[in-house]
């Protein structure tokens, strides 16, 4: 098959823009990679778009009638249904009984073959999809295919490529003290597609470009306090499972991050230092807010809170050292469970006293 012949790829390149607002609040140059404009308005169209025109190229599947499904909440199932949809295949999300409808609405208007709802969690929702639609299947033309949301190479693959994109979309700058054009990537963390994505991204980049004087890239992996599995895997040494998510950035709601995610974080590849950073449901909310107000755009809590640590103390204090020159990169996720009725009520509530 020609190169002709392949699909596209069912994302696309973002802005990269510099924030003058931001950047004089923060005391240090302020980058926004905008995945809020991806097609299903997060950065998963890049993962998840990537694992479903992977499995369409892959030769057992070839001449069969594949349908995926994704058991999803929200921005994974998004994403699932509108990549597939670009690509002609059907995809159906199964949500548990918790999901808004505002969000069933959104799947189906985009375009999902069907919209179930089933079990009280996303884990009983994936049970119910895995035992019903994946497992078990007769070898047939048609062939049901499971789209993970954050723990698989493919979806890493497609995080990792809006990292080149940021290294030609950044200044120049001398190159024996500087490996990559920005001194700290910012991201929210969830299960650990995103986080695992830009290291491996990053670490593609610098494997030509170290030299024994650059200095170390940093990428801040940001939760939300009751969604941080990752930081307490990193106290205990070992993946450890939160006994529930308790925040309302329920987009970060991964009980236990990926393996992958832990042993980047542990011990990330040379040139890169990985910092833990978590923060409050308010400082989450004080950053949608600040997003709304200086850009005019409408971000979830896990994409707010990266915000907000961009542009507070919390940055000073997890990298050193930091100047009006250096250069600070903030994956501005996006994410479609938000409205401006909810930002006007979390406006609300940091005018009361939220903390």
């Amino acid at each position: 098959m020609g190169d002709a012949a392949l699909p596209r790829q069912p994302w696309i390149e973002t802005p990269l823009v510099e924030s003058a607002t931001l950047s004089k609040i923060a005391g240090c140059r302020i980058f926004l990679k905008l995945e809020l404009l991806q097609p299903s308005g997060s950065f998963k169209s890049r993962g998840i778009g990537n694992f479903i025109r992977t499995a369409s190229l892959d030769p057992e599947n070839r001449d069969k009638d594949l349908h995926f499904y994704n058991s999803s909440a929200g921005n994974a199932g998004l994403a699932a249904v509108i990549a597939a949809r670009d690509l002609g295949y059907p995809c159906s999300i199964v949500v548990p009984h918790t999901t808004k409808p505002m969000m069933k609405r959104k799947l189906q208007a985009a375009g999902a073959a069907a919209v179930i709802q089933q079990g009280n969690s996303w884990a009983e929702a994936d049970s119910y999809l895995r035992e019903t639609f994946i497992n078990n299947q007769e070898a047939t033309k048609n062939k049901n295919i499971y789209v993970p949301p954050f723990d698989h190479l493919a979806v890493w693959d497609g995080a990792a490529t809006m990292v080149p994109e940021i290294e030609a979309q950044l200044p120049p700058r001398n190159s024996e003290t500087s490996a990559f054009p920005a001194d700290v990537i910012i991201c929210s963390v969830g299960g650990g597609g995103l986080f695992n994505g830009i290291i491996k991204g990053l670490d593609a980049s610098l494997s030509h470009k170290r030299t024994p004087k650059a200095k170390d890239v940093h990428v801040l992996a940001v939760e939300t306090k009751g969604t941080d599995s990752l930081a307490h895997s990193l106290r205990a040494g070992r993946l450890e499972t939160l006994a529930a998510i308790t925040s309302q950035a329920t987009s970060l709601g991964a009980r236990r991050v990926s393996s992958q995610t832990l042993k980047y974080a542990q011990a990330p590849p040379t040139g890169i230092k990985v910092v833990s950073v978590v923060g409050s449901d308010a400082e989450a909310a004080r950053g949608v807010v600040t997003t709304a107000d200086e850009l005019r755009f409408e971000v979830e809590l896990a994409c707010g809170i990266s915000m907000d640590i961009a542009t507070g103390e919390r940055l000073k204090q997890a990298v050193q050292g930091l100047s009006p020159d250096s250069r600070v990169v903030v994956i501005v996720c996006g994410g479609s469970n938000i409205t401006a009725e909810m930002i006007a009520e979390y406006r609300q509530q940091l005018h009361d006293g939220w903390e």
